[in-house]
């Protein structure tokens, strides 16, 4: 009892973190990636850039969300559920690449029919979209991407969902992501002709993932 009484009643433990860092149990780095072929690799200043020029769009869009969120849509674009996924693959890649049929385009008509092409990611949808439905729609989307070819379509949607992705970023997001990272990394090793867009594309979203949300994924974003 006497020793008891001399104890202080509370006790703050001297840890040095130093030490910590050095049993790190969560791997922060995007394991499964497969390494870029020879001469696929972006150079550190490009990958920099697309960096720099994400978190720009990214500010832009969280300063300007309110606006574009009362901008009216047009009458043949209905947003769906949140939970259809069926409906989101179909509204941002088209039934063109849905169906995976080629449809052969009337050269007489000059109008854009967006339900075969699908919808750009406009900012006047994405600001529409909440957190849960912009998690939802990443998933769907990643979910197609694991099993079909990468396309201009799929890849500006995914750029413009990852630019919505509010921080902190939630643990379902964050294995979405990484699970993103990973197929493009096994479909650029299978890129035999070396198409200079899309392995452009594959590494931007390989970047970012890597160097913007898994570098930063604690840190607040810069007013």
């Amino acid at each position: 009892r006497i020793e008891a009484a001399r104890c202080p009643d509370v006790v703050v433990a001297q840890i040095d973190p130093r030490k910590l860092r050095k049993k790190q149990t969560v791997n922060i780095a995007i394991s499964g990636c497969q390494p870029a072929p020879e001469g696929y690799s972006p150079t550190l200043k490009w990958q920099q850039q697309q960096v720099a020029n994400f978190s720009a769009v990214r500010q832009s869009l969280n300063k300007h969300r309110s606006h574009w969120r009362s901008q009216h849509l047009d009458s043949n674009v209905t947003m769906p559920k949140s939970e259809d996924e069926e409906g989101w693959k179909k509204f941002c890649l088209g039934e063109r690449i849905y169906s995976e049929v080629d449809v052969i385009s009337d050269n007489e008509n000059l109008g854009i029919d967006y339900i075969k092409v699908g919808f750009p990611p406009l900012l006047s949808i994405v600001s529409r979209m909440n957190q849960a439905t912009v998690t939802s729609v990443l998933e769907y989307l990643i979910s197609w991407f694991g099993e079909k070819k990468f396309t201009p379509e799929l890849g500006r949607w995914l750029y413009a969902l990852l630019a919505c992705l509010e921080k902190p970023l939630l643990p379902e997001a964050h294995s979405l992501i990484r699970q993103l990272a990973r197929r493009c990394s096994e479909v650029r090793v299978l890129e035999e002709n070396k198409n200079e867009e899309q392995i452009s594309a594959l590494n931007l979203i390989i970047c970012l993932v890597s160097r913007y949300f898994d570098q930063r994924d604690l840190a607040d974003e810069p007013s």
